[in-house]
């Protein structure tokens, strides 16, 4: 005869079982995929499950205290919060335009529990509100590569054929700064091609940043082919050409950037406001008044001043052989004396229409051992190369940047030709 089994001991099984499967589909070694199914959403590194978020401008006149006063704090509890903040808000970085917002309970209290403060695209001052001591904290999102190529012939600028493929136009920048040394980007001619592969900064995976870093490049300038291998020796980064010969010089090609030649080196010219012919000595730049000048090389301040025809100029002595001028000056950058040591590309000036002028320009002037030489033909030594012991490793790396230049390059043409194209793999800056 079966025995029975009592009402109190079933009903213990029951409640014991039940109490055990429910404490297995709660422990992440036993069953993970129950763990992982479970998504939290975060904001500035603030899980928002429970939380409503609501965003603000700075207005006019804004500071922390009437901030936190609009946000229903009482002016104890403002000056309180303001003072605990004060390590990573400052009151006189605040401008307005710019953003915050409040993290505050779904309850009918509706008690804010957190502060963001956007400091810039990647930076917040977040408040914790959650316990009794005010904790403020700074909080950055994170930055990652997305590794894009883009390619074109150029039939107007370096500039507008870069928009026109679809990639960031700051890129054309960065280009002529790889190059800076081998290609006069003022003489860049119809017909001219580039391919080009590069790091774009990213945030939240869809807001680009900035162009970081060019990756690799092939420039073609009056059908020669310049070739940009990034390589690092001795703890820095330069760009290399195909034979490990180092892309940087003693001087850059132009001491601005994309502007246009209105008037080239010449032993006679027609002077625009003498109305005579004369020499010309120099190459004049056109540019917006205001226009960053940059030195071509290191060197020092040796003449600072203003004279009845070059207005407002600067002279620069780089070595026993070679001294720059630069004419025309608005103004002059803050601390430049005579004396001064500029480091190559620095800004020294800004484009103006001093002096014997009929508009805003830059007159470059060289001169080699005392003699005027054209601006436009002076050559430059290169630095040093790669050195012999890396150059295996220097090849591996070129081998790899044209494969995944040429790689792009099948990818891209059959695209959108209008549309630069991103490779899937990420990392972080």
């Amino acid at each position: 005869m079966k025995h029975a089994i009592p009402l109190s001991l079933l009903f213990l099984f029951i409640f014991s079982f039940s109490c055990t499967e429910n404490k297995r589909s709660i422990t992440k070694e036993e069953s993970p995929e129950v763990i992982d199914t479970i998504q939290h959403i975060y904001q500035y590194g603030i899980c928002i499950d429970s939380l409503e978020v609501s965003n603000y401008t700075l207005k006019n006149g804004d500071n922390p205290a009437s901030i936190f006063s609009r946000l229903g704090f009482s002016a104890r509890e403002a000056d309180h919060i303001g003072r605990s903040a004060a390590n990573v808000l400052d009151p006189t970085k605040l401008r307005t335009g710019m953003s915050y917002c409040t993290f505050t309970t779904m309850d009918s209290t509706h008690t804010i529990r957190y502060i963001a403060f956007a400091k810039s695209h990647t930076d917040y001052a977040i408040i914790d509100l959650t316990a009794d001591s005010i904790r403020a904290y700074g909080f950055s999102k994170a930055i990652r590569l997305k590794r894009l190529y883009t390619e074109g012939t150029i039939h107007s600028s370096l500039w507008n054929e870069i928009q026109r493929s679809g990639a960031d136009p700051l890129l054309a920048l960065k280009l002529a700064d790889v190059f800076a040394w081998q290609i006069d980007f003022f003489d860049v001619k119809k017909g001219d091609s580039f391919r080009v592969l590069y790091d774009v900064a990213f945030i939240d995976d869809t807001t680009a940043l900035h162009v970081a870093a060019i990756k690799g490049a092939v420039f073609t300038h009056k059908d020669k082919e310049f070739i940009a291998v990034p390589f690092t020796q001795d703890s820095v980064s330069e760009y290399f050409d195909e034979k490990g010969n180092s892309l940087r010089k003693a001087f850059l090609k132009a001491p601005l950037d994309f502007f246009r030649i209105t008037s080239r080196f010449s032993h006679s010219r027609f002077h625009p406001v003498l109305k005579i012919y004369r020499a010309h000595h120099g190459v004049d730049y056109a540019a917006p008044v205001g226009t960053p000048v940059k030195s071509i090389g290191v060197g020092t301040v040796i003449a600072k001043g203003y004279q009845s025809g070059g207005g407002n100029y600067v002279k620069i002595k780089h070595n026993s052989v070679y001294t720059t001028t630069y004419m025309h000056l608005s103004k002059f950058a803050q601390g430049l004396q005579v004396g001064t040591q500029v480091a190559q590309g620095q800004v020294i000036a800004y484009v103006g229409s001093t002096g014997l002028s009929t508009g805003p320009h830059l007159d470059f002037r060289v001169h080699k051992n005392g003699q005027p030489i054209n601006p436009l033909e002076m050559e430059s030594p290169p630095s040093l190369p790669v050195k012999p012991e890396l150059m295996d490793s220097f090849a591996i790396v070129k081998q790899k940047v044209f494969a995944e230049l040429d790689s792009f390059r099948v990818t891209f043409r059959q695209s959108q030709p209008s549309t630069s194209i991103e490779q899937d793999t990420t990392s972080n800056e």
